[in-house]
Parts: C-alpha cells; structure tokens; sequence
C-alpha cells in the first residue's frame, strides 16, 4: 500500500545563487518527482527562482520582507495554513528564525526542520542558546558540521580567522541529524569533452589539473596555493597545465601570480563556464586546495561522478565528500609542498579507464543522486511525524 504523499514547504528568502540555494531547489523538486507534495516560498525574479519554475516546483512568491522581514514571514505563515503543510524546513541562516515564526504563526503546528549548510554554528547568542529548543531537527550537512554544532571546533593557531572559533550550540543534541546532499548525476557523468579542451587550449597529451570555484579575497579557494605549487611541479612535468575556472576579485592577482611564478602558457584563467559538467569531463584532475570553511564540497562529488580524481584538502567536511569515491589523495591544508608532491604523483598516474570511469560513477549515483538525496530526506521526514524526535520547547 503506497503511503499518503507528504506537504512540505520550503522557506528561501534568497534564491539568489550558491550552495545552499541549489541544494534547497534540488531537495524539492527530488521529493516532487518522488511522489510529495513539495514547494518553496521565495522572491521572484531571483536566478534560482527562475530554475523553481522551468522545474516545474510549486512556488509561492513572497513580497518584499519589510521591517526585520515581517512580511516574508506572514506571507509564509498563510501559504502554511493554506496548503496545510506538515512540514516547513529553512536553510539559510538569514531564514532559521522566519522559519520558526511563519510556522508558530500559521496555527497548523507543523513541524519545523532546519538545515545547516554551513562549517560553523549561527553566529548570534539567541541563536546558539534557543534555535535548537524552538525547531523539531536540525539537519547537519556533513558529520563535522554536527560536531561543530554539538561540541565546537577550537584552531586557535589557524592563519584563517573564522576557523579559530566555532563555537556549539546548546539543547537537545538529538535533535541534531546528519542527512548528506545530492548533486545531479544525470548531468555529471562520463562523456568526451574534446571540444572543451580545444576550446581552452589544452593539447591532447597535456594533463590538466584545475581548481573550480569562486575566487574572492581574502584567499578564496586556495588558488594561490595551488599556483605556488604549480611553479614546483611545472619543471618536471612538462605537458602539465594548471587552469583556475571560476570568477571573483581576485582575478588581477593570480594573473599577477602566474606571471611571477614563471607560468605563462602553463598556467591560465579559463572564460567564466556555465556548462560544468564539459568542465569537469574536460580536466584530467580536480584540485581542490580549500583553506576557509567547507561543510560539505559539492564539487569533489561532481568530479567523481564523472570519473576524475580528486586532490583536496583533508579539512572539516571535506574527507566525508572524499570517503565516497576515494580516488585521488587528500593533503595537509595549506601545505604547498604536499600538493606540489600530489600534482606530481597524479601527473604520472594513467587515466582511468572508460569502465573505471563509469563504475565511479554509478558509485556516486546510488549514493549521492538528487533522487538518493530525495529519499533520505522523505525517510527522515516520516521519522519525523512519527514522533522519534524529542519535543520542542525550552532547551
């Protein structure tokens, strides 16, 4: 006997670009082709929201917020009560709060879920000290986010600021649930990218390593690292190439490294790429250096589901992403001498094969889809209503 569709609503005030939106939009409209009722409340005339629609995902436009965003919360409120939704779950920080207003507001007692994308806990004492006892779960993204939000994580020593003190939360730690997310393996797969690499002026024989992501000061993704590493390794492997795909502000200065690193022709910033997937299928090694935060990297699934290895640094939520494929290495953050030494072991390793490459990704398909994704979610939710989570109230 099929089990009665669940009525879940989304609260984004945002829908503006990044991580988290995608993986909110990916979460509905996975739940939606699993058979739930499933939409977002948001902006309109967003990037994301515009992706809502051509998906087809139920979207409840929110106005203008207002004073301290009243009126995105009593918008959401009503969709609540109209739609008679059992569950309403937040995921920007910026939305913890609305969320548990809009659903006390409705009068529906609807469950509240919370997600937390990010390494580090809400930065604010209210909510370290009461969002735990005012939500039903809280959803960590990756094992060490829930550390940081059950224990803290201390680095005093760390050169990156935001890394030195994460403090806990308080409350009810079983509320607190690790629940993975899901990229679109449908799109990241397998196939030839010949053009791709002609297009960005990579030779057949050459072995492209490339770091994919934003680089915004103060250091984005470690590109700099990564550069510096490059200049090690340049001399000995000759048909290397060393591509930073992405955009930010720090343009001008990795152009400034490549020049005093002794890398022009080796080394270059690609085009701004919107097809990812050519991107990923076109380089022969993801790098992925970080030195700030990371919950959970997206991207290191993305290589792996079309068949690359991955260089990356074994820091916070990172290593989780990694265990799935496990191919590649893990270095120490910020070291440049153990990526250079990687970069240089990779460089010599054959390229997986048509098979190898195709087995890696039906691993990160069973595990990591956005329908697997879905799945989890809908059987946490059911957990959920079923009563398994201690009650809400003062922690």
């Amino acid at each position: 006997m099929n089990e009665v569709s669940l009525r879940i609503l989304h609260l984004n005030s945002l829908l503006a670009g990044g991580g988290t939106d995608d993986q909110c939009v990916k979460l509905a409209y996975a739940l939606g082709q699993l058979g739930q009722d499933a939409g977002i409340a948001g902006p309109d005339h967003r990037d994301f929201s515009k992706i809502v629609r051509e998906l087809a995902i139920p979207f409840y436009v929110t106005p203008p917020e207002g004073l301290a965003k009243w009126r995105f919360v009593l918008r959401a409120a009503r969709t609540i009560r109209q739609q008679r939704v059992q569950i309403v779950h937040g995921h920007h920080g910026r939305d913890l709060w609305p969320t548990i207003l809009a659903a006390r507001l409705a009068g529906t007692r609807p469950r509240v879920v919370l997600t937390r994308h990010m390494a580090k806990s809400p930065s604010s004492w209210p909510s370290r000290h009461f969002l735990l006892g005012q939500c039903d779960a809280l959803l960590a993204v990756s094992g060490f986010v829930a550390r940081v939000l059950r224990e803290g994580v201390y680095e005093p020593d760390s050169p990156e600021e935001e890394r030195r003190i994460r403090r806990p939360i308080l409350g009810d730690y079983r509320k607190i649930r690790v629940l993975y997310g899901g990229i679109d393996t449908r799109r990241f797969q397998p196939f030839d990218a010949t053009a791709r690499r002609a297009e960005w002026g990579l030779a057949p024989e050459n072995i492209a390593f490339a770091v994919i992501g934003g680089y915004d000061l103060p250091r984005g993704k470690g590109q700099r690292e990564f550069l510096q590493a490059a200049a090690r390794v340049a001399p000995q492997v000759p048909d290397a190439r060393f591509l930073i795909v992405g955009r930010g502000n720090m343009g001008d200065m990795l152009r400034a490294d490549i020049g005093r690193l002794g890398l022009i022709g080796r080394a270059w910033l690609t085009p701004y790429c919107h097809d990812m997937p050519a991107a990923m299928n076109a380089i022969d090694c993801l790098v992925h250096p970080q030195v700030g935060t990371e919950a959970f990297p997206g991207v290191v699934l993305e290589a792996f589901a079309c068949g690359k290895p991955v260089i990356a640094s074994a820091l916070d939520g990172i290593p989780e992403a990694f265990a799935t494929g496990n191919y590649g290495q893990l270095i120490k953050p910020e070291s440049v001498d153990e990526l250079a030494a990687a970069l240089q072991v990779w460089a010599a390793r054959p390229r997986a094969s048509s098979p190898e490459r195709t087995a890696l990704h039906e691993r990160i398909d069973r595990e990591h889809s956005i329908l697997a994704f879905g799945a989890r979610m809908i059987a946490f939710y059911r957990e959920l209503l079923a009563g398994a989570f201690p009650p809400r109230g003062k922690s």
